[in-house]
């Protein structure tokens, strides 16, 4: 019986483990990018009742695609770093030894297989799409996040792939909504800018680039009414939340550097993800629709209690 027990230990603690690599609640936020972009190029979610109704059968693959493509990276990031997390996150479940660098690597391959062949379900722009993040995801995890420039610009790229991967359900989208890439770049660009001194502090150019760089989104989402089918007012709600949520620990994260609050600001930043697409799915699709994307904000909150963010 008691061997019996610590086996099944093991193996949960192993289960654990892999799920820690994945980010769970970082999952979740690449879900609303899917539903934001889904929402500009025109498909619809439905509210009947209790009843949640969509106007195009293969935004499920797309979710599944997304689940695969960011949970993938993800993984790869800390087989990259195995060896720098010993020294400096040795809780991590790789050096902690709780998952195996070969474990990691044969995890992380099987979710970027599964995000680009369920994403060729949906159409081959979607799949190609996919392939880009896959190939952006692994260039960053291994090379262009330890650059201060290539860093932001190929994991804000990674994300404004997955925005409009959610506009590829209806391809003739994409050469009129590519614009709207340019603002997860941006924001993430702002995040990862701030979390080069996750560890050790930061400086303050970085933070107050990063600080610019959230101003100027928060900006951007209402001029997208300038756009044709974006109503700007429909999304002010969303727009006001998102400010509140990631201005004020920006703000302290640039004239403070210091680890604690840098942390605080990744992982505010990471979950204002769900807000900043609420605003775009709320200006295209409607107010309901941004309460759906919204509602995906508690869900990541409450998975954040269990796993890490960063």
């Amino acid at each position: 019986m008691t061997t019996s027990t610590s086996t099944d230990l093991s193996f949960f603690s192993r289960l654990r483990a892999y799920g820690e690599l994945m980010r769970p609640p970082n999952i979740v936020t690449a879900f609303a990018d899917i539903l934001a972009g889904f929402s500009a190029a025109g498909g619809a979610i439905l509210v009947s009742g209790s009843a949640l109704s969509v106007s195009h059968p293969n935004l499920g693959w797309l979710l599944l695609s997304t689940f695969g493509l960011y949970g993938g990276g993800v993984v790869f990031n800390d087989v990259f770093d195995a060896g720098l997390d010993a020294k400096e996150r040795p809780e991590r479940p790789i050096p902690s030894g709780r998952a195996s660098k070969s474990g990691a690597t044969l995890a992380g391959s099987v979710l970027l297989l599964a995000g680009m062949l369920t994403a060729f379900q949906v159409n081959r722009y979607a799949g190609f799409l996919a392939i880009a993040i896959s190939c952006g995801a692994l260039l960053y995890d291994y090379w262009a996040k330890h650059s201060a420039l290539w860093g932001p610009l190929f994991m804000g790229g990674c994300r404004g792939g997955n925005l409009l991967l959610g506009c590829s359900i209806i391809p003739a989208s994409l050469f009129s909504l590519w614009f709207l890439a340019l603002l997860p770049v941006a924001y993430i660009g702002s995040i990862t800018l701030v979390s080069q001194g996750e560890v050790h502090g930061g400086d303050k150019r970085s933070g107050l680039g990063a600080l610019a760089l959230i101003i100027l989104v928060t900006l951007c989402l209402f001029f997208l009414g300038l756009f044709p089918g974006y109503t700007a007012g429909t999304a002010s709600l969303f727009i006001v939340l998102f400010a509140v949520m990631v201005i004020p620990p920006f703000w302290k994260a640039a004239f403070k550097p210091e680890p604690d609050l840098i942390k605080k600001a990744i992982k505010r930043g990471v979950l204002s993800l769900i807000l900043l697409n609420a605003a775009i799915a709320a200006g295209f699709g409607g107010f309901p629709v941004g309460i759906i994307v919204v509602l995906l904000l508690p869900l990541s909150l409450l998975i954040s209690k269990l796993f890490a963010v960063t």
